[in-house]
């Protein structure tokens, strides 16, 4: 498949809506370092790219070489609605704002590969304007839809997919990659996908394998167990249980509350903390911490669970149970591979952690019959579609000038 080296890079977007949280951006972000790194010894090419993203404070230290960042005005959700974030001029004018400058992005940038993370159309349709002109302007263009391994419970996730019908994903997606092994979780048999797009499903297996490794920021004293809450916006029962609970003898305990925990929280969680617990608010990378780690604690989202499965340290999940039950799925769907262990936050108690961290701190949990190895699947599926796009042309189908999302929308279906 190698290709003769051309002079111009290979030109990739990632977008992701962001509206809670960093995992959207987490995931998006390792899938750019895999192509930045496995992409060129495939294609002959160098990859330069940029990540858009709703997310502030997206530090572009932590982007592969020749990637940068393009930062969205701010949404939120409370629940499962979405409102503006930070600007005071609701949400329509928000997502109208964002959609121009993702149309402006791809219309400048005129990337080779997009690849969308989990929401097909963006926040309110946003997507849908830039997504057709790419189509149009340059079809040679692939575009991806991309799907962590869990989507929601298929009756939350059918009103999702009423807002992106399936003739306008087809239409303007080649593919959807899943980032999961579909003997732990299988969204085509559950549901969550609707059956007309099955055919575009290519599952990846986890990102898992091969993520570049960070200096993890903190060093603590070994042996040492863990306990993270991915952001923290909703990890506070998790690290206040975590942090009152009885460390194993001869251990310490690392508690990392999240970046975006409020500081009434953190400290409320460090004041809770017993001596040998050390509460930290954040860390440059939790995976380097896990994979030392004598045992994990966590929520269920998807680059914690990921991070901690490509390891053999016995992990217990304590998933988030709304407003989604997504990480409630992929916790039990990894408890029934023999994976990790589960507590649901009914039953969640300091003393039910201390129990667990004291049955199996310095055990080992083999996860080898799981496929780990989505980064370089991914790369090569990205190969394999710009290998084979059409030669690039002109071809205006479908102008899309001075349309709002509706209208594309409309149009498509």
């Amino acid at each position: 498949m190698a290709r003769t080296p051309v002079q111009e890079s290979l030109r990739v977007v990632f977008y992701s809506h962001d509206s809670q949280g960093l995992g959207h951006f987490r995931r998006n972000r390792v899938l750019a370092h895999s192509l930045a790194q496995r992409l060129p010894v495939v294609t002959g090419q160098d990859v330069t790219g940029l990540l858009v993203n709703g997310v502030g404070g997206a530090h572009t230290a932590s982007v592969p070489r020749g990637f940068d960042v393009v930062t969205l005005p701010a949404v939120t959700k409370t629940g499962t609605a979405y409102g503006a974030g930070r600007l005071d001029i609701g949400l329509s004018a928000v997502t109208a704002l964002r959609s121009e400058i993702v149309r402006a992005t791809l219309g400048a940038f005129a990337p080779d590969l997009v690849v969308v993370d989990r929401h097909a159309l963006g926040v309110d349709g946003e997507l849908a304007p830039a997504l057709a002109d790419l189509r149009a302007t340059r079809p040679a263009a692939r575009v991806v839809l991309g799907l962590r391994d869990v989507l929601d419970a298929p009756h939350a996730v059918a009103r999702e997919w009423s807002r992106a019908p399936v003739s306008v994903v087809r239409e303007l997606f080649d593919e959807i990659w899943v980032y999961g092994d579909p003997r732990v979780h299988d969204l085509r048999a559950t549901g969550e996908l609707p059956a007309a797009l099955h055919d575009m499903v290519r599952f990846q297996g986890y990102l898992a394998h091969g993520r570049v490794e960070e200096p993890a920021g903190l060093d603590p004293d070994r042996p040492y167990v863990l306990t993270t809450a991915g952001g923290g916006s909703d990890g506070m029962a998790l690290c206040l249980a975590a942090a009152r609970a009885q460390v194993p003898a001869g251990h310490g305990h690392v508690v990392v509350t999240g970046p975006q925990m409020s500081d009434a929280d953190h400290r409320a969680v460090e004041r809770a903390a017993t001596p040998r617990t050390r509460v930290v608010r954040s860390v440059p990378d939790a995976a380097g911490l896990i994979r030392s780690a004598a045992a994990s604690i966590s929520m269920a989202g998807y680059n914690t669970a990921t991070e901690t499965i490509a390891t053999s340290v016995p992990a217990l999940l304590v998933p988030r149970e709304w407003p989604r039950t997504e990480q409630v799925i992929r916790a039990e769907g990894l408890a029934e591979q023999g994976a990790a262990d589960v507590l649901r936050h009914a039953d969640l108690s300091s003393a039910r952690i201390g129990e667990w961290l004291t049955t199996h701190v310095g055990r080992r949990t083999d996860r080898a019959h799981l496929d780990l190895a989505g980064l370089s699947s991914v790369a090569r599926a990205a190969a394999h579609l710009i290998e084979a796009a059409p030669h690039p042309e002109v071809r205006p189908l479908h102008p899309t000038r001075d349309r709002s999302p509706q209208e594309v929308l409309a149009h498509a279906g």
